[in-house]
């Protein structure tokens, strides 16, 4: 798992360097690193902001991360939820 945030994917087109970190933040999400899967969304979000916007897996990721909080989600997950019209 540590390998592929430390992946250079630099000389990739950018679609394939956002479909890289969405991978990145399932498997951080996957091994209950739910806030550096959440920055690594973001950081794609900043390079991409229209492919994470409508990509069907950062929508997924968000959504779960949405339903599954214990408590009340932080502003910044409900505004990148907002933004990717997952949530009223």
């Amino acid at each position: 798992m540590d390998l592929g945030p430390r992946v250079d994917t630099s000389g990739l087109p950018m679609e394939r360097r956002v479909r890289h970190s969405l991978e990145v933040a399932r498997a951080l999400s996957a091994w209950n690193r739910a806030d550096e899967a959440l920055d690594t969304v973001l950081a794609a979000e900043k390079m991409a902001p229209e492919q994470v916007r409508y990509h069907v897996l950062s929508r997924q990721l968000v959504l779960s991360w949405i339903r599954h909080q214990r408590s009340k989600p932080s502003t910044v997950l409900v505004d990148l939820a907002r933004r990717l019209d997952v949530m009223d």
